[in-house]
């Protein structure tokens, strides 16, 4: 049996000092980040935000580990990586903040009980 674990982690923040270009870039691009109901957990994290409305984005990383001692580690990896991915594209940003869960700690519902009899 594996030990391993998938850790969702989500980072939240808000765009900062953006340029009236990089604001016109992000809402065109926006269809491509705007569909919360498309939501996923990814490794290279999945991007969502609707400047149109508010100036605030989120990204959502997955990761497996095999020891719960790593799992502070995949919060600052997936901090790191948001962070990296504004700065690549030159868009300011703050107030980074994070949340992680580790999925082998949430209780199953009556159905994930019975997938797994």
């Amino acid at each position: 049996m594996s030990t391993s674990r998938t850790i969702r982690v989500t980072v939240r923040g808000s765009f900062d000092n953006l340029s009236d270009a990089q604001k016109g870039e992000l809402i065109a691009a926006g269809d491509r980040h705007a569909d919360i109901l498309a939501v996923e957990y990814t490794e290279d994290g999945h991007l969502t935000y609707d400047l149109a409305a508010r100036p605030f984005f989120c990204f959502r990383f997955a990761e497996q580990v095999d020891d719960e001692r790593e799992i502070p580690k995949v919060t600052q990896r997936a901090e790191a990586k948001a962070a990296a991915w504004m700065t690549e594209r030159g868009y300011g940003f703050k107030r980074i903040t994070s949340q992680t869960v580790d999925m082998s700690e949430i209780p199953l519902g009556k159905r994930g009980r019975q997938r797994q009899l």
